[in-house]
């Protein structure tokens, strides 16, 4: 198939081109392009006029409502939904659409109100960066991208508590606000080895869809402390670490780990096995290879 899709979520996107198809990215000023990722199997197309080279697309992957207007006629669409409402009674901007909204967590596909929108899920897929997990340094990383901008939404606030017993290394875009705890921004290829040295993983966000961040520390074979918010609960067994509402415990589970070199080795040797088998990327592209077959008719 040519697939038409929009570059928003550089490490979603890493994975879906995967898949053995054409992907077509529309550049400016309809689109970011490739922004020099090495996706070979994608190229970058001009949507600006009329018999464009996305206009011999297959099947259009929408992400912003403002996409809709920009797919040439013609084209089956689905909407993919990345992000988590604000509240449970929030309208999404396709309710009553008489197509198809695809969500990336259960939580998300439950929240919204999509009304007699037909919603299916399909879950994350990771490109295996592979068993990096060294763990040799006594800290903990988290990744979390504006965490000043951002705030209480993906924990900001409750960093301190946990820098009070465990150094921490903050990685993210805008990171460096942050002070001695900020590393800054990366690509992955260099993310994930310097992720894998810290001796645990913490997600202390409160209120996001599901961050592939933290799918992504789990493949690396990393233990996990997290907030069960959104789909943490689904994604986090509890072999693979400490999940919590309770701040001090969490905060107690990652002074153990961090202490503890031999269970963090195998908490996240659990957290490895489950990504692996959940949030792997064959599934992935077989469940999207379905879908858009179905929808192309």
């Amino acid at each position: 198939m040519k697939i038409l899709l929009w570059h928003v979520h550089g490490s979603w996107t890493n994975a879906f081109v995967r898949g053995g198809h054409e992907y077509l990215i529309p550049g400016p000023p309809r689109g970011n392009g490739l922004l020099g990722r090495d996706w070979p199997a994608a190229r970058e197309v001009d949507l600006s006029g009329a018999g464009s080279p996305g206009s011999d697309a297959d099947v259009a992957v929408l992400q912003r409502p403002e996409e809709v207007g920009w797919v040439p006629g013609g084209i089956p669409v689905v909407y993919l939904e990345h992000n988590t409402p604000h509240h449970p009674n929030q309208p999404h901007p396709l309710k009553d659409w008489p197509g198809t909204i695809v969500h990336v967590t259960h939580f998300n596909d439950l929240m919204w109100d999509c009304g007699t929108t037909r919603t299916v899920v399909v879950e994350h897929g990771v490109v295996d960066p592979g068993p990096l997990y060294t763990g040799d340094l006594a800290r903990a990383g988290v990744v979390v991208n504006e965490p000043v901008r951002r705030g209480r939404v993906v924990g900001t606030d409750l960093l301190p508590r946990f820098a009070e017993v465990v150094p921490l290394d903050v990685f993210g875009m805008k990171t460096e606000q942050l002070g001695e705890m900020g590393r800054g921004d990366h690509p992955l290829d260099v993310l994930h080895p310097e992720l894998a040295r810290r001796r645990a993983y913490l997600h202390p966000v409160r209120w996001t869809s599901l961050g592939l961040s933290l799918v992504e520390a789990m493949h690396l074979g990393m233990p996990v402390v997290a907030l069960a918010c959104t789909e943490v609960v689904r994604a986090v067994p509890p072999e693979a670490g400490v999940v919590s509402t309770d701040v001090d415990e969490l905060v107690r589970g990652l002074a153990d780990l961090v202490a503890d070199p031999a269970l963090a080795r195998e908490k996240g040797k659990q957290a490895r096995e489950f990504a692996l088998a959940h949030y792997g990327l064959d599934a992935f592209l077989r469940a999207w290879d379905r879908l858009l077959t179905g929808v192309c008719g």
